[in-house]
């Protein structure tokens, strides 16, 4: 029995044949496109994202390994089936719980170190309770395991090995500190070097030219412990602790009279400048602000630039290191109506800007 093909069977056949010789020629139009690609990425390494890993890998599960051998593809096909591999692996991967117990996290471990730090004589027990009072509840064992891997001994020994900054802390209102500079000054027997001694009380950062000189000896040095202590106006006189570096010109009377004043005197460790680092700031600002900008002529020109100087350290200086304030204002801010006053110093070195009530 033979069939006849109606028009419309023809119709429908060609056109299938002309989408065929479309999508073969889109085939062979991609295939050697991938191929140019790969010329011109000879040597070099393709990065793929996350995503267009994923994209590829459903892709090519599909095609399978058979036809992917004859596709000129940009990876190989054992690349884009283990890509596929990994994501059906990933699928059935769940997260498993490690034995024993979690973690400490990183905020309680950085929380414990601080109480550690800053309270030397508090034990595995009382950190522990502290935690507990913050709702951290965690074992004395784990207190002592994380403060071994940090490197901090425990409370008996740490007691014996207060830090520089912990002893600081605890005496700062009592605590001042003292320190040489060298100024040149012109004489008639030429250049002359003085030696300037100044002691800071660091809660205040107000500052007290103790002494100028040409020899600082021990003479010299004693009668400036005595002045300092002097019990109606010694700049001493409400201070337990004097910070000093090493130099010899701290002589055993002055640190012995000091001491038997209720003075004592710490010394700084060897080559350590940072422990006197208030001193050494006093230091850079009277010279790079004052001294290195004048030329001296005999020690009362430099007694005058010194007052003036500390003058306007006290008074009309801001201070970074205490809010950017003044130490001991003499004027008020006044109001945005009062008139703008200008006081300057040692010919307008030093200028200082102010409002005065009308």
């Amino acid at each position: 029995m033979s069939h006849v093909i109606q028009p419309f069977h023809l119709l429908v056949i060609a056109l299938a044949g002309w989408l065929n010789r479309q999508q073969q020629a889109t085939i062979d139009y991609l295939i050697e496109e991938n191929r140019v690609l790969k010329d011109q990425l000879k040597g070099q390494r393709l990065r793929f994202t996350d995503e267009q890993r994923i994209r590829l890998a459903a892709k090519a599960k599909i095609l399978g390994r058979g036809l992917l051998d004859e596709i000129e593809t940009l990876v190989t096909p054992d690349t884009l089936l283990a890509w596929h591999r990994r994501l059906v692996a990933k699928k059935w991967t769940y997260a498993r719980k490690g034995p024993g117990r979690p973690p400490i996290t990183q905020e309680i471990t950085e929380l414990l170190l601080r109480m550690a730090r800053e309270n030397v004589s508090w034990g595995y027990d009382r950190i522990q309770g502290a935690l507990a009072n913050l709702g951290h509840i965690i074992a004395p064992n784990t207190v002592k395991n994380i403060l071994k891997r940090h490197g901090i001994e425990p409370a008996p020994e740490r007691e014996k090995r207060t830090s520089w900054k912990a002893f600081l802390k605890a005496h700062w209102d009592v605590m001042a500190a003292t320190d040489f500079f060298t100024v040149e000054v012109w004489t008639p027997r030429g250049l002359v070097t003085y030696y300037v001694l100044f002691i800071m009380h660091l809660s205040t950062r107000s500052v007290h030219i103790a002494g100028v000189t040409t020899a600082p000896n021990g003479a010299y040095m004693k009668q400036v412990a005595r002045n300092l202590t002097d019990v109606s106006d010694g700049f001493l006189s409400n201070s337990r602790y004097l910070i000093m570096d090493r130099d010899k010109k701290y002589t055993d009377e002055f640190r012995g009279h000091l001491d038997r004043e209720g003075v004592k005197p710490v010394l700084c460790p060897v080559r350590s400048p940072n422990c006197n680092a208030f001193a050494e700031r006093f230091v850079r600002s009277v010279k790079s602000e004052c001294l290195d900008r004048l030329i001296l002529f005999g020690v009362a020109s430099l007694r005058r630039a010194l007052k003036e100087y500390v003058a306007h350290y006290h008074t009309e200086r801001n201070h970074q290191g205490l809010g950017n304030r003044l130490l001991d204002p003499v004027h008020t801010a006044g109001s945005a109506d009062d008139r703008i006053q200008h006081r300057e110093r040692l010919g307008g070195m030093l200028n200082f800007y102010y409002r005065e009530a009308a």
